[in-house]
């Protein structure tokens, strides 16, 4: 079995055909996509309840006047403990919505992060004889990988692939089509397979002409 192939900037423009970053420009994409897509996940379900809500009754706790007490108008009022609560969260999406160019700059942006750490590599898909954790452990330490990697294929992984890396937390498998910018930047390292370049570059292609053009 071969060892995973390091891939630099170079290379990685070649085998995308695309043109990457060689300096800080588009971080500020990055940024905000990482941030989408994390928000994207955030569940919204934190909620408190309002005056309105809250299982207490609407009836004045005591006369007006003659207690020497303060005025009360009803036991739900958010200044006495268990009443209402004013401002708190309620149900929620936190999702955010981006241009598909500035998702498309972000994933080129990553690439060339990983490029220029030395963090990217590529080789032949793992081809495993029994779908067992045991079996891509030996293929991920053989090919000089981490045990925390994101192993991306130009096309659905087998299943033998799929049921091996399901009881590995640090082991993600995407496909060209499916890669984010996230997704790159969540491992340690990133190994792409020989013929999932093609597809990575055709998703990048279009945003690259746009921006000579320009």
């Amino acid at each position: 079995m071969s060892k995973a192939k390091p891939i630099n900037l170079a290379a990685a423009e070649k085998a995308l055909g695309v043109e990457l970053y060689k300096n800080r420009k588009a971080s500020q994409a990055l940024h905000e996509a990482v941030t989408a897509y994390r928000a994207a996940r955030r569940s919204g379900t934190h909620s408190t309840l309002t005056k309105a809500t809250v299982d207490l009754s609407g009836k004045k706790p005591w006369r007006q006047k003659g207690t020497g007490r303060a005025r009360a108008g009803y036991k739900s009022s958010p200044v006495w403990v268990g009443g209402g609560v004013v401002f708190g969260p309620h149900p929620r999406s936190y999702r955010k919505n981006l241009p598909k160019t500035v998702l498309k700059t972000a994933l080129r942006r990553a690439i060339s992060d990983l490029a220029t750490k030395g963090t990217l590599h590529t080789g032949s898909v793992p081809a495993l004889k029994a779908p067992k954790t045991k079996e891509l452990i030996g293929w991920i330490k053989d090919s000089g990988l981490p045990l925390s990697c994101l192993i991306v294929t130009s096309k659905q992984p087998e299943q033998n692939l799929l049921k091996a890396a399901q009881n590995l937390r640090e082991v993600d498998l995407r496909t060209a089509r499916e890669v984010n910018a996230e997704d790159l930047l969540r491992r340690s390292q990133v190994w792409i397979a020989e013929d999932a370049w093609l597809e990575l570059g055709k998703r990048l292609q279009n945003k690259a002409k746009a921006e000579v053009k320009s």
